[in-house]
């Protein structure tokens, strides 16, 4: 039996001697790595704005003029534009009070009387325009017999401006063609 106990030692032994060593194990790895990457930047804005011109007309009341002005925006273009018109009927009173202030009150009078609606006011309360340096009742009888020439005198005065029709009428077809 001792035999056995001897043999079973040495196998113990032996055994033990195999597990006291460290369990080895080695690998290897190749790795590659790529990347690709695009990137896009989109800045979305609103298009820049048309301004108009400013035009006051109440910084100098003396000018007798009056300012206009407009803007267009699309999506692609902008355009602003301004003018200033000046007001007949505002000339006419400045003149008719400066000659008035003068003392030439019939002068005064006549440059009125060159608004039609001012000479039938005047014809109608019987108090008519002066007619050629004629005031009152030899007045009424110069106008009344040259009813002609006077009409004539009076259209080619209530004739509108040719620059400012121009103007106006280029601003609106350019506005107009701004729109399609």
């Amino acid at each position: 039996m001792l035999k056995k106990v001897i043999v079973a030692l040495s196998i113990l032994m032996s055994a033990s001697a195999f597990a006291v060593d460290p369990i080895v194990t080695e690998s290897t790895t190749d790795s590659t790595v790529t990347t690709r990457g695009s990137m896009e930047t989109t800045v979305k804005s609103p298009p820049p704005s048309a301004i108009s011109p400013q035009f006051s007309a109440g910084n100098n009341s003396d000018l007798c003029t009056i300012g206009v002005a407009g803007a267009v925006q699309t999506q692609i273009l902008g355009i602003s534009a301004g003018t200033t018109f000046t007001e007949e009927n505002c000339i006419r009173l400045k003149n008719a009070k400066t000659l008035y202030d003068m003392g030439m009150k019939v002068a005064a009078v006549s440059v009125m009387c060159q608004d039609k609606k001012v000479f039938d006011a005047m014809m109608n309360a019987g108090t008519p325009c002066p007619y050629k340096g004629l005031i009152g009742e030899a007045a009424r009888i110069g106008w009344e017999s040259h009813v002609e020439e006077t009409q004539k005198e009076l259209l080619e005065s209530d004739k509108p401006n040719v620059k400012e029709t121009a103007t106006l009428g280029g601003l609106g077809l350019l506005g107009w063609l701004l729109l399609l």
